[in-house]
């Protein structure tokens, strides 16, 4: 009998975790614009049309220890606004940074990414992974190249441009 009671306890207590609260959240909270901007780029009648200005880049050669920063443009060819869900680096030495507001109908935006180079001598092939709500695909992949030498070796960066952090 007792087991029987636990087992009930922690049924009802389980179905109690997993009711959906987004009718308690006001629509202003950083929740309820998540759900939003999920809703954004999973509803086909929100799509709309990109166009990669610069999706690889070549960037040359810098020295080991500078912080390279890395653009790639885009423009908004569809009807509704776009919407960047996410941009995910390929590891944690690139740190990419999406817009924050939808980017209207024939407007242009960017998404950054900074690369420290700090321990990753040689040759460096660098991957962020767009979600946006596009049409054809919501997955976009960006990348860039770049060389990385010793610190009192080789070049400063021969394009691009290093952070001045």
């Amino acid at each position: 009998m007792r087991a029987f009671t636990i087992a009930v306890l922690a049924a009802t207590l389980l179905a109690s975790a997993c009711i959906d609260d987004a009718a308690d959240k006001p629509t202003g909270s950083a929740e309820g614009a998540a759900a939003a901007s999920a809703d954004v780029t999973t509803d086909s009648a929100n799509f709309t049309s990109i166009q990669w200005i610069d999706s690889i880049r070549n960037m040359g050669s810098i020295r080991e220890g500078q912080k390279l920063e890395v653009t790639f443009r885009f423009k908004n060819i569809g009807s509704k606004p776009l919407v960047i869900q996410s941009a995910t680096p390929s590891c944690g030495c690139t740190v990419p940074e999406k817009p924050e507001k939808p980017v209207m109908p024939g407007e242009e935006s960017m998404i950054k990414a900074v690369f420290d180079s700090q321990g990753r001598q040689g040759t460096n092939h660098k991957t962020i992974n767009v979600v946006a709500n596009t049409k054809g695909t919501t997955n976009h992949s960006l990348e860039f190249n770049v060389e990385v030498v010793g610190e009192k070796e080789g070049p400063k960066a021969t394009s691009g441009s290093p952070s001045q952090f």
